[in-house]
């Protein structure tokens, strides 16, 4: 067997591994797998007589980030890459195809975090006010920029959602996560009442008999894009005058903000978004540090 198909059957392999132990989805294992071929790739073109992944050395991958750093990547794709590597080479460890792991003692660059634009509370009101009420699709889209704010999901969890993960009657959402992790997310009154309105008096329109347990369609009765969802964010917020750059987590960047500009736990906001690692969250204690600060040198006489 020639050593592309080798390496092809390692990354097979690994990408089984981790999506039976993780659950992980197809565009992360697609990620995973992409770096590693890249490497691979870059073995071969470097020595076609010593591109087996199994025998690359620590010199070896030290070289390669070198060359994507020299290729001016930026930080923190070397960085994914090299976490790619490194987990790549520990599954070949536990299995028994290598003796030593080249990845180790590679440390990984620390990078500057970057903070995810939010938006005000007044900015928030103003974005959830944009719809057309008066059209079954923008009470569709108000029930959605309601639930998104009021539970923190992200955008694909509430593209996805279905009436079998919602409970009217405790007012919480059942979702199904990254990593196929389960949490519930509460709804809250505001959002449980929109919710209401738009299952009585638009989804019927919508759907037209179309029988389905998604919960948001589109006007032919199907379940809504990620990317549909992102162009009603941003021409709603052009429509309402916010100029921000927004991403299709805007409204899950607000919802944490807020939550712990009110006093929120951090533990309970981790919860709430469904972060494996409390680190991930910490990110938004950053961004609400900076509004008190702000707030600090609008109001205070010695700001």
């Amino acid at each position: 067997m020639r050593v592309p198909e080798l390496n092809a059957g390692l990354l097979d392999e690994f990408s089984d591994a981790l999506w039976l132990e993780d659950g992980l989805s197809r565009n992360t294992l697609d990620s995973y797998r992409n770096d590693l071929q890249l490497f691979s790739e870059w073995l071969r073109r470097r020595d076609p007589s010593n591109s087996m992944l199994t025998e690359a050395t620590n010199s070896d991958l030290l070289e390669f980030l070198a060359s994507r750093v020299a290729a001016k990547m930026k930080a923190s794709t070397t960085s994914r890459e090299l976490s790619s590597l490194k987990r790549f080479y520990r599954f070949l460890l536990r299995q028994g195809k290598i003796a030593i792991d080249p990845s180790l003692n590679i440390e990984t660059p620390k990078l500057h975090r970057h903070l995810p634009e939010s938006l005000s509370e007044k900015e928030v009101e103003l974005l959830l006010s944009a719809p057309d009420l008066a059209q079954p699709l923008g009470l569709r889209d108000r029930a959605m920029l309601e639930a998104l704010y009021a539970s923190g999901l992200r955008v694909s969890e509430l593209i996805n959602l279905k009436y079998s993960q919602v409970s009217m009657d405790m007012g919480v959402l059942r979702v199904m996560g990254k990593g196929r992790k389960e949490r519930l997310a509460p709804l809250g009154e505001e959002s449980l009442q929109w919710l209401n309105r738009y299952t009585k008096e638009a989804r019927p329109l919508l759907l037209n008999g179309i029988v389905t347990d998604t919960i948001f369609v589109t006007a032919r009765g199907a379940a809504m894009t990620r990317q549909a969802f992102w162009y009603l964010i941003k021409r709603y917020a052009q429509l309402v005058g916010i100029a921000k750059q927004l991403s299709p987590h805007t409204l899950r960047h607000a919802f944490a903000t807020h939550l712990l500009n009110h006093g929120a736990d951090l533990r309970v906001v981790q919860l709430l978004l469904g972060h494996a690692d409390i680190s991930t969250t910490q990110i938004y204690t950053h961004i609400a540090r900076e509004r008190l600060k702000q707030l600090h040198a609008t109001h205070h006489p010695r700001g």
